[in-house]
């Protein structure tokens, strides 16, 4: 399967085989969070429609205004939707204080809050792309507020 990000960390790990996504946050937190940071297809369907995303609270609202055209293609979706979750957490854990990545036993990439609540990112990303609801911005909003 060709996972673009995976790709990318995989070629500045050497080629590596790759260990585990729970053992790559425990070993390099930083360098997980730049590898979730990539969220290459949003980055690029929005630069297409005139958004350079910067990893700021403010990008979030400018992609809820977005026209959402990836909803008229049915497998380029779930992709944005996934991009779009790993951007809302990469915004989250660089600019809420405390906020981090973590992984629940299902593997599923979660960004936990210095309060201690867990915020599945890739399921609101999802639920985004897909309706519109909730908006990354708010979204980001309510964590912020903790």
């Amino acid at each position: 399967m060709n996972i673009p990000f995976w790709d990318h960390w995989l070629k500045r790990q050497g080629g590596r085989p790759a260990p585990g996504l729970a053992a790559v946050l425990g070993s390099d937190p930083d360098g997980l969070t730049e590898l979730l940071a990539e969220c290459e297809l949003l980055r690029v369907r929005a630069d297409q429609l005139g958004l350079r995303l910067g990893d700021t609270p403010e990008s979030l609202t400018a992609l809820d205004q977005l026209p959402p055209r990836w909803r008229d293609d049915p497998e380029e979706l779930p992709w944005v939707g996934n991009d779009a979750g790993l951007y809302l957490g990469t915004v989250l854990v660089r600019t809420v204080p405390g906020a981090s990545w973590g992984i629940w036993p299902g593997g599923q990439l979660v960004v936990r809050l210095a309060s201690g609540r867990e915020i599945d990112v890739v399921e609101a990303g999802l639920d985004w792309a897909i309706s519109g609801s909730p908006e990354l911005a708010q979204v980001y909003a309510e964590c912020a507020e903790e």
